[in-house]
This record gives structure tokens, sequence and C-alpha cells, in this order.
């Protein structure tokens, strides 16, 4: 039972909220006469997501695997990068600013390259993917490594810990908070970069992604499949984004406390 009224309470406000908004969209652009290839009205949204479902749902799955595949690639890697730059000041040094390109780097201006380089599809889309996820990760993987208290490592250092078992039993475990909070980033921008991805990767092997129906629709304006579509990715990056978060509260509420904590209105009624 209390766990039912602590899912109410989190989902009514901002269900609530969305049908208000959806209800005031659908009033102005009615009252307004607002033609439909400027601001389509929610009821028209939903008639043409209706009618395109099909190609929405493949648009979903196409978009998705990319995605996944991406933010895969730059959960494994990031993490790894952030360990062997946190293992040595030279190393930090020498190759932490080229990190830093990966993400002050357009991707826009990288993505035709992918395309000559490994081919239009889906292995184009996927690193396109990569590329705009995994900075957040190797950041933020960083930044917990080298935020472990000074005082443990000096105890791991007294009892003869070597640097392998100080690692995985001291600094890994103390940076999963924050390693955690970059995969959460990532998830997001995972979905971004595919979506940027496809728009020069064309056509994947199987069906056209979300991409690819965003800049169709929008040439033929057709801006109430447009917003369907743009809805659609939406949705598909809350789900990664919901199913990480998932997973690091699960990791992390056994015994951290930043997910263990109650909201600060509810400690103080």
């Amino acid at each position: 039972m209390r766990e039912r009224r602590a899912v109410v309470r989190t989902l009514a406000p901002p269900l609530v909220a969305l049908a208000i908004v959806l209800a005031a969209w659908e009033a102005v652009t009615r009252a307004l006469a607002i033609p439909a290839y400027l601001l389509p009205p929610p009821s028209a949204i939903a008639i043409a997501a209706d009618a395109h479902a099909g190609s929405l749902g493949q648009g979903i799955l196409t978009t998705a695997r990319a995605a996944l595949i991406g933010f895969g690639l730059s959960a494994v890697f990031g993490v790894v990068a952030a360990v062997v730059l946190a293992s040595s000041r030279l190393i930090e040094r020498a190759l932490y600013p080229y990190t830093v390109f990966l993400q002050t780097v357009p991707i826009v201006a990288i993505a035709p390259l992918l395309v000559v380089w490994f081919g239009p599809g889906l292995r184009a889309v996927a690193l396109a993917a990569f590329i705009v996820s995994v900075f957040p990760v190797i950041a933020n993987t960083f930044t917990g490594l080298r935020s472990v208290d000074p005082a443990l490592r000096d105890l791991f250092r007294l009892y003869g810990a070597g640097r392998l078992a100080t690692l995985t039993k001291l600094t890994l475990p103390a940076a999963l908070p924050q390693i955690v909070t970059g995969l959460r980033i990532a998830s997001g921008l995972a979905v971004i970069g595919a979506l940027v991805g496809e728009l020069f990767a064309g056509f994947s092997e199987d069906a056209p992604g979300l991409g690819i129906l965003v800049m169709s629709s929008s040439r033929q304006l057709r801006t109430d499949l447009l917003f369907a579509a743009v809805l659609a990715a939406v949705a598909l990056g809350l789900a990664l984004f919901g199913a990480v978060n998932l997973l690091g509260a699960r990791v992390l509420g056994r015994w951290h406390p930043s997910e263990k904590a109650e909201p600060f209105e509810s400690r103080n009624q």
C-alpha cells in the first residue's frame, strides 16, 4: 500500500501538469485557428501517430538499436579510459585534453566523415551516438576516481594492497555514484547522437530511424507527423534514462545515502 501511494505521489503531479498543458495547447490552436503546418493540435498529432504507428514503431526500434550500441560502447570505453587517465598524472596531462575534443567538436561536423569511413547504416549511426555520449562517462568517472578519500588510500597502502586491489576494492566502488551519474547523462545523449547520425547516414539496413522520419516529414510539411516522431524520440530517451536510473538506484540503494535520502520537505513534515 505504501509503495502504491509513493508511486501515485511521484507520477500524479507530472501527469496532471501534462494534461493541463495538452488541454491548453489544444484550446489555443483551435481558438486562434493556427494552421496545422505551423502548430498542429495534440489531437492531430495523435491521429498522425496512429496512422503511421508501423513506421514509428520501426523507427523507434532502429534508432534504439543504434543508441543502445553507442551507449554500451561509451559505458565500457568511458570507464576504462577514466581508469587509465586516473592511474597517472603524466597520462592525465597527456591525454585528458583530447577527451575534451569529443565534447567540443559538433557531431554534425564528424557525422559525414563517419559515413565516408564506415558507410551508411548502423555502424555510422552507432558511432555518432558513441561520440556524443562518451565524454560524460569519462569526466564523471575520472572525477569519482580522483575524489576517493586520501585516508582510505593510505590505509590500503599501509596494508600492502596492490594497484589492482585498490582499484577494484576501493576506487571503483567509491566512484560508483559518479559513474552512474555519467551513465544517466550519456543515456539521453546517445539518443540525440543516433538521431543526428541518421540525418547523415541515411537509411539503416532494416528500416528508417526516427531521424529519417523527422527529416522526411519536415520536408513534406507534415508537422503533425514531425511532432509524433519527435515525441517518439523523447519517449525513447526517457525509457533509456529510466532504465539506467532504475539500475543505478538498485545498485546504489543498498549502501549509498544519495539513493536513501528522503526529500527535504518530507523530512521536515
